[in-house]
């Protein structure tokens, strides 16, 4: 870093992406990535015509994205906020609601973007640790007086809260913004979009980069009160008012138009998901209840690094989370079958091996 950098920034512990290495071809199940391409409506949108508008600048109110949205939950479009991914969402969120004065609780084990805007922010952040079946202690999380941000499955242990539950923690704090991000909601969790008319403090934030296959589109949105989506909004305007450019708002709009398509991959992907806990739980693997398109899952006999470098020197990747609570653990993408059959086979290699 160079001696310019502010010194409040110099111990800044950044995001950290998945791998994306370029030296050999991988099985790539380390970033949640759909195995299925965009919607055909979305390479459809995406024609000649609209790329030679490329040239001006985007709707900044996203009027036709928003519209698509709200239309999909039975919402209006105030009650919808767009953004750059769900990252620049949450990472909004986090300046409008939390500082130095206000702080934010979190989980101990979630998604790393929470401490990072925490660190970012000057925000002193209450961290909860999980229960050691890697649960939730919803009761930690209510009459914190502050924002709370909880992710609804969570990540990276793919364990979901019952509804009521999450409900526990919208009501006993409504004085502060509750953040539920939604990122995995459609592979088998329950969605707070009912919640939305009952509590003004719910902000739900939500991904197209999942169960819509858009990650490299980068879009991401929230389900908000009014009160919160103008919130949002002025922080965005004070900021990138045009995040989300016109090739991606037209895929958004189609990709979430496309129901027939969205609906199926979700239902082939999750019926993946169980075939591939029944044959890793076969081959003696502790795997935590998925209601994500990822497993988080411990090899027998093995820690979850060196499960993870055996992995890839056989040409897969999965993600190893290096926290005290979790090294035996990896998390695993759910692919397409042959993905998955690729997975099983090197893993059958990988413990054979261990035995001899």
């Amino acid at each position: 870093m160079s001696r310019y950098l502010l010194p409040r920034l110099q111990s800044l512990a950044p995001y950290v992406p998945g791998e994306q290495p370029q030296d050999r071809r991988y099985v790539k199940l380390n970033t949640n990535e759909s195995p299925f391409p965009p919607s055909p409506r979305v390479l459809a949108a995406l024609n000649r015509e609209n790329i030679s508008r490329l040239n001006l600048y985007p709707d900044p109110l996203y009027q036709s994205l928003r519209q698509a949205i709200a239309d999909e939950y039975g919402l209006a479009p105030n009650n919808v906020f767009v953004g750059n991914g769900s990252d620049e969402v949450l990472g909004f969120a986090f300046m409008a609601y939390a500082d130095e004065t206000r702080g934010a609780t979190i989980p101990d084990v979630s998604y790393g973007f929470y401490r990072v805007y925490a660190q970012l922010f000057r925000i002193q952040p209450e961290i909860v640790p999980l229960n050691e079946d890697f649960t939730l202690p919803v009761e930690k999380f209510v009459g914190r007086g502050q924002l709370v941000a909880i992710a609804n499955p969570n990540a990276p242990t793919s364990i979901a809260l019952p509804l009521s539950e999450v409900e526990r923690i919208i009501a006993g704090n409504p004085d502060s913004v509750v953040l539920v991000d939604e990122a995995y909601v459609d592979f088998g969790g329950e969605t707070c979009v009912p919640l939305l008319s009952k509590y003004p403090n719910l902000l739900i934030v939500r991904t197209y980069s999942k169960s819509r296959s858009l990650a490299g589109g980068r879009l991401g949105y929230a389900l908000a009160s009014p009160e919160i989506v103008d919130d949002l909004n002025r922080v965005k305007s004070s900021f990138h008012p045009y995040s989300v450019n016109n090739l991606t708002m037209l895929a958004g709009i189609e990709a979430m138009r496309d129901r027939e398509y969205f609906a199926s991959c979700v239902s082939v992907l999750c019926a993946q998901r169980e075939e591939s806990i029944k044959d890793l739980r076969a081959l003696g693997f502790t795997v935590l209840p998925s209601a994500t398109n990822f497993l988080f899952a411990a090899a027998p006999g093995l820690g979850g690094h060196a499960y993870y470098q055996k992995l890839k020197a056989r040409g897969i990747l999965v993600r190893y989370l290096n926290q005290p609570t979790l090294t035996r653990f990896v998390r695993i993408t759910v692919g397409s079958a042959e993905q998955m059959r690729a997975l099983l086979n090197a893993t059958e290699e990988i413990l054979k091996e261990a035995k001899e």
